[in-house]
């Protein structure tokens, strides 16, 4: 790939989900609200070129996105359903009741709450998009399947129709001046808020896991060019809950780049609550091995810093960015 231009990558979890169908759709149209203020000042400061989104609803004709969209400036925009409040017949998480959010294919009190969406200066190939997000988690190369003493958890009539990714993993082409390449996005599932059997822990393990699957070629053709991978983990390689493996691997991989973007908090990227779980590294822009890297930060002002309190505002996490030679 010739070296001639900077392409800013970034991801961010705007944590813009609401509690009802339509609500965040209203919010948007009326204008008032300072959280979504917040998040187009955080965006605008950022100024990237292709910005993958997370904690976003869904809706149906793409209304909400499109306003998101000219709201803050972006000619290109793109989201598919989430598994997200998907319904199911299953008691996923065996409480002894049927219906609740946590039985959905993903955690969601409706379908489509806290989606995925991609902003973008450039054209996006929607028609050579991949949607993995309907793979079965038994399908996956040795999935690491919750189990207890009485067998498959729940049960095996569950895992058999339980999709692997609580929100979605895409692939999705962006056509960059004199070039493309792929980016590969998702929202993986907090590794807590389980029991024993640590059914989202192994979840979020497999979640994080199947882009190696795909580098590998084991889920579909393997990428020959160009790819970032962008999105929220839900993982530090060092701290808090969660198989640490899945996240250690990826940012070891070979063939992608893991430059540790930092901002005022080091390399860390949400601001929970002290001390459990804390501030955390949960967000990554992965750029493979084809790009030269020349930048990258994690959206965290100091305190004195005038975007401080918008940043604080907009959202817990912070917005991480990746400057890429092309």
């Amino acid at each position: 790939m010739a070296q001639a231009d900077t392409l800013r990558v970034a991801t961010y979890n705007t944590e813009l989900n609401r509690d009802g169908p339509g609500l965040f759709l209203r919010d948007l149209a009326r204008g008032t609200d300072d959280q979504i203020a917040a998040v187009f000042k955080v965006i605008a400061a950022a100024d990237a070129d292709v910005l993958a989104l997370q904690s976003i609803d869904y809706d149906l004709t793409g209304e909400a996105l499109t306003l998101l969209a000219e709201a803050t400036g972006y000619p290109h925009h793109f989201a598919l359903r989430p598994n997200t409040g998907m319904p199911t017949p299953f008691d996923m998480n065996d409480d002894g009741r049927l219906g609740g959010p946590a039985d959905a294919q993903g955690y969601g009190r409706f379908s489509g709450q806290g989606g995925m969406a991609i902003l973008s200066r450039y054209p996006i190939l929607d028609d050579q998009v991949r949607n993995l997000s309907d793979i079965l988690w038994v399908d996956v190369p040795d999935p690491l399947l919750p189990v207890t003493a009485d067998g498959p958890f729940p049960s095996a009539e569950a895992q058999a129709a339980l999709r692997l990714s609580t929100t979605g993993h895409w692939i999705v082409p962006v056509d960059v001046p004199g070039s493309r390449f792929d980016l590969m996005v998702f929202h993986a599932s907090p590794p807590v808020f389980d029991g024993v059997e640590d059914r989202n822990g192994r979840r979020n393990h497999d979640e994080i896991r199947l882009w190696q699957h795909v580098l590998n070629g084991d889920v579909g053709p393997a990428p020959t060019g160009p790819f970032v991978i962008a999105g929220d983990a839900n993982l530090d390689p060092v701290d808090g809950e969660g198989i640490k493996s899945a996240i250690l691997n990826l940012l070891a991989d070979p063939r992608v780049q893991d430059v540790t973007p930092q901002g005022a908090s080091g390399t860390d990227t949400v601001d929970w609550s002290d001390p459990v779980p804390g501030d955390l590294r949960v967000d990554y822009v992965l750029p493979s091995t084809h790009w030269t890297v020349q930048d990258a930060g994690v959206l965290w002002p100091e305190p004195n810093d005038p975007l401080a309190e918008t940043v604080a505002t907009a959202s817990r996490h912070r917005l991480v960015w990746v400057d890429l030679g092309y």
